[in-house]
């Protein structure tokens, strides 16, 4: 699919420079910058929306962990005494 940017001087200037720099066409550069952007963009709303579910189901069960049982939890990661997850509670 073709599509066409309008940007201004500055811009463009400051993509051409970057792409002699790393030996790339500035159509690269564009396409790069795009594609990194979307998939922050993409990464930013599956958190929000995997938040706002946690909160759904928060508010209909009650079900939760304490802050000190997390960080207790995660504390354990990567030595001997690893723990599982532990149980959500009321």
């Amino acid at each position: 699919m073709a599509t066409s940017l309008k940007i201004d001087d500055t811009l463009k200037g400051r993509v051409q420079h970057l792409a002699s720099q790393r030996r790339r066409s500035p159509h690269w550069i564009m396409l790069e910058a795009i594609e990194q952007y979307v998939d922050r963009e993409e990464a930013r709303e599956r958190f929000k929306q995997e938040a706002l579910a946690s909160w759904t189901a928060y508010q209909e069960t009650g079900q939760h962990l304490t802050g000190h049982e997390v960080r207790t939890w995660l504390n354990t990661w990567g030595t001997d005494g690893e723990r599982v997850v532990p149980e959500c509670h009321k």
